[in-house]
């Protein structure tokens, strides 16, 4: 009985290594998988960006605050951060101040799986083409109900504060 005892104690502590560690075959198909969803979440992020700009152009801040996840917020320059319900209202009053175009230039995107950051330069546009504003920006992204949503979404601009010199 003690013999067959330590057979399966054996067994067992194998057994339990060998799904503790796993092998290089594992570990290369685990790092596949996870380019091919990083490459996913990547072109998710480029097409909603490209959507933003079309949302923009359009005027619609309920589709513009519909990207953003439930417990976002939003940190304009200038601005006390902004979350919930008031996302749609500050992009419906962006929309209203003359806001025309944004043109957003990605120039990276870096992520493990469950949180991406999104990081470009952004050119804010009002009637005839006028450039209102220029910029970088951060987004961090992550997955809520199956759906890449924004997390959190920060910019500063490049001009001087008016006044200054």
């Amino acid at each position: 009985m003690k013999k067959v005892f330590r057979l399966v104690l054996i067994a067992t502590a194998i057994l339990f290594a060998a799904c503790k560690n796993p092998s290089a075959t594992d570990n290369a198909i685990a790092s596949r998988d996870s380019a091919g969803q990083d490459d996913s979440v990547k072109a998710h992020i480029r097409k909603e960006a490209s959507n933003w700009g079309d949302e923009v152009r359009r005027g619609d801040s309920t589709a513009m605050a519909a990207h953003y996840a439930v417990d976002a917020i939003v940190m304009p320059a200038n601005s006390e951060p902004i979350t919930g319900s008031d996302i749609v209202k500050f992009w419906g009053g962006a929309v209203r101040m003359g806001v025309k175009d944004l043109k957003l230039n990605i120039t990276d995107i870096s992520g493990d799986g469950n949180l991406y950051a999104e990081t470009g330069t952004l050119e804010l546009f009002g009637p005839d083409n006028k450039l209102l504003d220029k910029g970088k920006y951060v987004v961090v992204w992550k997955k809520e109900n199956g759906n890449w949503k924004m997390y959190r979404d920060i910019w500063n601009s490049n001009l001087p504060a008016p006044g200054s010199k």
